[in-house]
Parts: structure tokens; sequence; C-alpha cells
């Protein structure tokens, strides 16, 4: 019998390499080993100035990931005390994770954008929704069960119990705590370069890219990766979170040939960020008519949890799926295309005739 042919792995699947690499002058790549499905690693670039560097993105909030990034510097030759800045590109542990013992241990500047929240910290004010601000949502924890009437995600019982304690002791839970928060097109000078952040919320309400206009590079974090798509969340503060993206997504695209350079928390650099950002697009325009096709071979209401087996691969299926399934089916119904019934405390949906 013949044995099927193994899986290719994806640019970000792959494991950490040791190698430092050299973007542009004073702008290095060092990657940090994480243990996430479907991820293998997470870029940390550094920044080097006058003052020192800043890094970005310096990996998860355990201590074996926070000794590969003070190795990495010891690569690089930069003592830990020249760390003056952290930039956090979005609220995922993989991205803020070695912030707090950078700030505790140098007392460096931690960067944002403005909306940056962790959802499970009690000291921050709730959440708002992007396209309501007056309207704050009911947070949910990802275990609970989400709105649609399905199953919360399967989160491992000791990542939960620790995340209740934190909640109950919030000294407990090594979170950065910005010191500058960036809104959209606002302008700010590091690594002798002016940057203007650029909000992008899709994968996350408080995504930030960064683009240095004079040379033409562009930190785009989880927004734009190069051979994967980022997870669009039904449970984003907003309405729609998958229009969010798409303009996200224009929004970098209207940038064009003046990115050189475009730097991805995850895979290789890559150039063509206008040409990636419409490939993602198109390829959740591909899934929005999937959906619609689904609904017309299936002809009854259907949950939310049905139509993701037509989005999702088996071994993919679970709460996030079902998330992003929500994602996209919620735009459908906000463009008018899809009814929503509650039956029996779930959502189902059927396609406008």
């Amino acid at each position: 019998m013949t044995q099927p042919a193994p899986r290719i792995p994806k640019q970000e699947q792959l494991p950490a390499s040791d190698d430092i690499l050299e973007i542009a002058p004073g702008v290095l790549r060092a990657q940090l080993p994480i243990s996430i499905p479907g991820l293998g690693h997470v870029n940390m670039y550094v920044l080097e100035d006058e003052r020192g560097v800043t890094l970005v993105d310096p990996g998860l909030p355990e201590k074996a990931s926070y000794a590969v990034v003070k190795k990495r510097l010891v690569q690089m030759g930069v003592p830990l005390k020249r760390v003056h800045s952290v930039i956090v590109t979005h609220s995922h542990p993989d991205h803020f994770g070695g912030a707090h013992w950078l700030q505790s241990e140098t007392g460096c500047d931690i960067i944002t954008h403005e909306k940056f929240r962790v959802f499970w910290d009690p000291t921050e004010p709730p959440d708002v929704d992007i396209d309501d601000p007056d309207n704050a949502p009911k947070h949910r924890m990802p275990w609970e069960p989400p709105p649609w009437g399905g199953p919360g995600m399967d989160i491992p019982f000791k990542r939960r119990a620790r995340i209740a304690v934190t909640r109950r002791i919030p000294k407990l839970m090594r979170l950065p705590r910005p010191t500058i928060r960036l809104a959209d097109a606002e302008h700010f000078r590091f690594a002798r370069r002016d940057w203007v952040a650029v909000h992008t919320p899709g994968h996350t309400a408080d995504h930030l890219c960064l683009f240095d206009a004079e040379h033409g590079l562009m930190i785009c974090g989880d927004h734009v990766l190069p051979t994967i798509t980022p997870h669009i969340s039904g449970m984003m503060p907003a309405k729609d979170p998958l229009n969010l993206f798409f303009e996200s997504l224009d929004k970098v695209a209207a940038f064009g040939p003046q990115v050189k350079i475009a730097l991805p928390a995850h895979g290789d650099i890559f150039t063509d960020l206008a040409g990636r950002a419409n490939d993602i697009k198109e390829h959740h325009v591909g899934r929005l008519q999937r959906l619609r096709d689904a609904c017309i071979d299936i002809d009854r209401p259907t949950t939310v949890m049905e139509m993701s087996t037509y989005l999702f691969s088996p071994r993919s299926q679970g709460g996030m799926a079902d998330s992003e399934t929500y994602a996209h089916l919620e735009h459908l119904r906000l463009a008018g295309e899809m009814d929503r019934h509650d039956i029996d405390g779930r959502y189902q949906y059927t396609l406008k005739s």
C-alpha cells in the first residue's frame, strides 16, 4: 500500500533557526522557538541606534523563551542593558511574552497600539466594540460557551487554572505595561528611522504595523504572513471582524511599491506586500463563496459547527475553526446575504433567497 506523501511544512511552521539575519543596516532578525499549533517560531527583530536596541515581539511569556531572547542578544554582541525599547505588534502571548522580563530588568519602554489589551488582565479597562465605542461586549474566556452556542475552545486545564489564579492576583501575570501607546498614523522615531503607526485590526483589535518610508520597511506582525493566513476570530470586539480585516489588508496594500521589504512575525521576509495582502483577501472571499454554496447544498438552517466543516479540515476542527467560521457567517449576514436564527440556544444560518 502506498504511503501518503509527507506534508511539506509552511515557512511559518519551521523550527527556529539559530542564525542572525541582517535585513538592512541596523535591522537584524533572530528567531525564537514556540510550540503553538501551526507555528514553529516567532521572528524577533532587533533595531539598532545610538541609544542601543529596540526589540520587536520578544516571544512567549516563559522562562525558556526569555532565555533564548538573551542568548540571541549575546550572539549579536548586544548587552541586555542596551535594550531601551520593546515593540509589541499585538496582544498574543507569542508576541508580548518577553516584554515583562525585559521591562523588569532594563526599565525599557514598551510600545504598542493605543488599543493594546490582554483579554485576561483585570487591571485593564473592558473591551470596547470597535464599531460602536459606547457598547462594551460581554467578556468571555476562550473556554466558555461562545455566543453561537457551540463548545468553547479546548484550553488545557493547567493553563486555565494559571489564568484564573493570575486574574485574582495580577502581580503574578507578568504582563507588559505599555509606556508608549501609538495612535493610527502617529509618527515615532527609533532605530535612526522615522516610522508611522498603521493600525490594522482584524487578527486582533489592537494589531499594529509600522512603516519606515525612507527605507521601505514594513513591520507587519501577524497581519500579513508569507504563506499562511492569520486567524480571524469571531470573538473580537467588533460587529464584523472580517470586514475590519479586509479594510486593514487594503490599507497596507495601498502602500504599494513604497514597501520594499515586509518583516512578518513568522516565516521569511518578502517583498510584494500588496500582492500578498490581496492574495489573503481573495482566500477569504473564496471561503465566503464556499459557505454560500454549502447553504445551497444543505438547504436547511445550519449551525456554525457544521458550517465549519466546509472551511476547515478534520484535524483543524475545534473552537478556533468555529470562531473564524462565525466571523465569515456574520460578515455574510451583515451584508444582507444570510439570515440568522436562534434555535434551541444555537445560532443557525440560512441563505436568503
